[in-house]
């Protein structure tokens, strides 16, 4: 059986309600069953190789809404324009606003205490309990500044070194990624 046959069997059965198929022939014996499994690998050594075929994918459908939204917007032309330049703006000023305010994060003093993992942040043990740290506290080498719940598990984050914290760059229950300066201590 060559490869084109085989392949017109499977696109046949992927779109039949098969779940097995056996065929054989004077040299060739072949066993296919569907199920939750995913594509197998020949089996060697026995009498014939077995495939599994995977079960079908639901086909994709674009969303149906999408053409009768269209002719809405064009009924009202006069006001979606006045709406889009009220929008940019808007969109622009957060960006310029970001950027100066990473700039003095950048000139701080200090050495950074960086995320060794991707969680979410938590200043306190609890929600009730009050903050490791604070800035302008004074912090000892070992001393926990942070938890980082990754994967339902709390990781203590420690101070590397003692000095005093100058800025903390991580609002409460926020999510953090790896290597994320997470406070800078002086």
């Amino acid at each position: 059986m060559n490869p084109d046959d085989l392949k017109t069997i499977l696109d046949a059965l992927t779109h039949a309600d098969v779940r097995e198929f056996s065929l054989t022939t004077g040299s060739y014996a072949l066993d296919l069953k569907r199920g939750p499994q995913a594509f197998a690998a020949p089996v060697m050594g026995g009498p014939a190789p077995t495939y599994a075929m995977p079960a079908p994918m639901p086909a994709y459908a674009p969303p149906m809404p999408a053409a009768p939204s269209a002719p809405a917007p064009a009924t009202p032309a006069p006001s979606a324009p006045a709406a889009k330049p009220a929008e940019t703006p808007k969109a622009e000023a957060p960006k310029a606003d970001a950027k100066p305010a990473e700039a003095p994060k950048a000139a701080s003093k200090g050495q950074p205490v960086k995320a060794p993992i991707v969680g979410t942040y938590y200043s306190a043990s609890s929600p009730d309990a009050p903050a490791y740290v604070k800035v302008g506290d004074r912090v000892k080498s070992g001393q926990v500044l942070c938890i980082i719940e990754a994967m339902k598990l709390m990781n203590e984050i420690e101070a590397e070194m003692d000095g005093t914290i100058v800025e903390i760059l991580v609002k409460n229950a926020e999510p953090v990624e790896y290597g994320q300066t997470l406070f800078m201590i002086e």
